[in-house]
């Protein structure tokens, strides 16, 4: 049942930073997460980037992005996601906030290289970009994390 629960409100977080929080019975803070998703979501212009980026206008996109605000986007969505998996009683092992973390955090990397970033002239741009970072930012976190575990448990048996 737990398990279930924890898929279920990562998947609803994914949907919409908040929902997981609803699901969690957790009303004021989900509240909070959805009117400062939609504050970003409105002065970034994400919603009006993501339609020419999936038609293939990643300079539209770029052009339309205010990147002082989509730069807050990347660390809001992980940190409602992890917020909510959290209180579904995920994260309870040791360092399992890292993949969360790095996730938020190369995410932003890849908002701020979006409208440079580009493989042989092929531009990825503000939704690509940013969403491959974060995958990518989430196995680093995981690779982060079995190397702290791994460094623990070497230095308590040495002691």
């Amino acid at each position: 049942m737990v398990e279930s629960k924890k898929a279920e409100v990562i998947f609803w977080s994914i949907a919409l930073p908040g929902f997981g929080q609803y699901l969690n019975g957790k009303i004021l803070k989900g509240t909070v997460f959805i009117l400062l998703e939609f504050i970003v979501n409105m002065k970034s212009g994400l919603n009006y980037a993501i339609l020419p980026s999936f038609y293939g206008n990643i300079q539209e996109a770029i052009a339309h992005t205010n990147f002082q605000w989509l730069m807050f986007y990347p660390c809001l969505y992980l940190f409602a996601m992890w917020d909510a998996y959290r209180d579904a009683g995920g994260g309870q092992e040791p360092f399992s906030f890292l993949p969360f973390v790095f996730s938020a955090f190369i995410g932003t990397i890849g908002v701020v290289y979006s409208p440079v970033f580009h493989i042989n002239g092929v531009y990825l741009g503000v939704i690509w970009l940013p969403i491959l970072f974060l995958i990518l930012g989430f196995f680093i976190g995981k690779i982060i994390r079995k190397i702290v575990i791994n460094y623990n448990k070497e230095g308590s048996s040495s002691v």
